[in-house]
C-alpha cells in the first residue's frame, strides 16, 4: 500500500499520542509477538511497537522481520527503538476516514 506525504504525516500525528500496544523484548520476537501483532493492526490499525532488543542493528533486524510478517502493514515512522505501523482494515474503516 502506498501512502502520500500528506497520509503519513496524519498518521504520525495520531500516533504522536499513542502507547506501545506491542513490545518485544530482550528474548526476542516470538510467535506469540506476531500474533498478537496481528490481532492489533486488525483491530486498531495504527499500532506502536517498542523493540527493547540490543544495538540498531538487531532491532532494525526485528523490525525487517515484524515487516515481513504483516506485509499488508505499512512503516510510519521509527525512531529510537519505537515503530509505528500502519495497515488498513476495510471492514473498519471509520477509524482513519481521512487517509485514503
Amino acid at each position: 500500500m502506498e501512502l502520500t506525504d500528506a497520509q503519513r504525516k496524519h498518521l504520525k500525528s495520531l500516533a504522536h499520542t499513542l502507547n506501545p500496544i506491542v513490545m518485544v523484548g530482550q528474548h526476542g520476537l516470538k510467535d506469540t509477538i506476531l500474533t498478537e501483532l496481528d490481532k492489533a493492526l486488525e483491530y486498531h490499525q495504527l499500532v506502536k511497537i517498542k523493540i527493547s532488543v540490543g544495538d540498531r542493528e538487531a532491532r532494525d533486524e526485528v523490525l525487517e522481520a515484524i515487516l515481513a510478517h504483516a506485509s499488508g502493514a505499512v512503516l510510519i515512522q521509527k525512531i529510537g527503538n519505537v515503530a509505528v505501523l500502519y495497515q488498513r482494515n476495510l471492514e473498519r474503516p471509520s477509524l482513519f476516514h481521512t487517509v485514503a
